[in-house]
């Protein structure tokens, strides 16, 4: 039923500097605070939430003060990653992330810019069991 999608050879080096800073605004290594956050980010950044609401840049970024602000503690796990490029220096990472007993599917657009990657937009569908 699902598609096999592997990753082209020429675009696995771009998977693993992806992948590693996924989930998006939960690696720490990458920044904890809203500077942090907004410097990753596309002017005109936009996320589908697995609730399917639709979240503007501002309001992610007034989520993610709030939840630095206090102490958070996560145990997920990422994987089954699959790399697009769909554009020069712009790609399509897609993913599978499980949270304690939520699996999600996501997809995340990047792109590589001279100051670093900044990611377009960001969605999360919840996996229903079957």
């Amino acid at each position: 039923m699902e598609p096999t999608r592997i990753t082209e050879m020429r675009l696995m080096t771009v998977q693993e500097e992806l992948s590693a800073r996924e989930p998006i605004f939960h690696r720490p290594e990458h920044g904890t605070t809203r500077a942090d956050f907004a410097l990753m980010m596309d002017a005109e950044f936009w996320e589908v939430g697995a609730s399917g609401r639709c979240y503007s840049r501002a309001h992610v970024l007034d989520i993610l003060e709030d939840r630095y602000a206090r102490s958070i503690e996560e145990n997920w796990e990422t994987r089954d990653f699959f790399c697009q490029e769909i554009a020069p220096d712009t790609y399509l990472l897609t993913y599978t992330l499980l949270q304690d007993s939520r699996t999600t599917r996501r997809a995340t657009l990047w792109r590589r810019t001279s100051a670093g990657w900044n990611i377009i937009y960001h969605q999360g569908t919840i996996v229903k069991s079957f």
